[in-house]
């Protein structure tokens, strides 16, 4: 199910948000043309780590807390993006970290990584334009940058 050694994953990061669907589309179209597996990736920042490291005692349930809400959150949006109709070898990822250094490692040995240019919301108020920008200058393959309607 770990598809982070093949070559020929599209990594496609999203952060829940009323935007997310615009730019799994995208990916799901990519992946399809591409003829690689669709892995999408969300993450929680590590403020919001460290915040629930302040919290010793809870912190094993508060992190299984944000991953589920991370994982709805991401659910939610792929409904939207594909109803019954998703990619075949899609795999959903939560990670911890900071969003633009997780999708830059990430992007490792990938065949592409698609982001959105827009959009703030999701899970924590991600900022989606920096991560952007900045997988745009680090990522270590060809980068899709989504513009962002609130359409989908």
């Amino acid at each position: 199910m770990n598809t982070h050694s093949r070559s020929d994953r599209i990594v496609v990061g999203v952060d829940g948000s009323e935007y997310s669907s615009n730019t799994l589309q995208m990916a799901g179209r990519m992946a399809a043309a591409l003829g690689g597996p669709l892995e999408v990736i969300t993450c929680i920042g590590m403020s919001d780590y460290y915040l629930a490291s302040r919290f010793e005692p809870e912190l094993t349930r508060f992190t299984t807390e944000l991953e589920d809400t991370a994982e709805r959150l991401v659910e939610e949006a792929l409904e939207r993006a594909f109803g019954a109709d998703r990619p075949k070898d899609l795999t959903v990822t939560v990670k911890f970290g900071e969003p633009a250094k997780v999708l830059v490692e990430e992007s490792h040995g990938a065949q592409l990584l698609v982001v959105g240019r827009r959009g703030s919301g999701g899970f924590f108020n991600q900022p989606m334009g920096s991560v952007s920008r900045a997988c745009s200058a680090h990522a270590q393959c060809p980068v899709l940058v989504v513009t962002q309607d609130k359409k989908g």
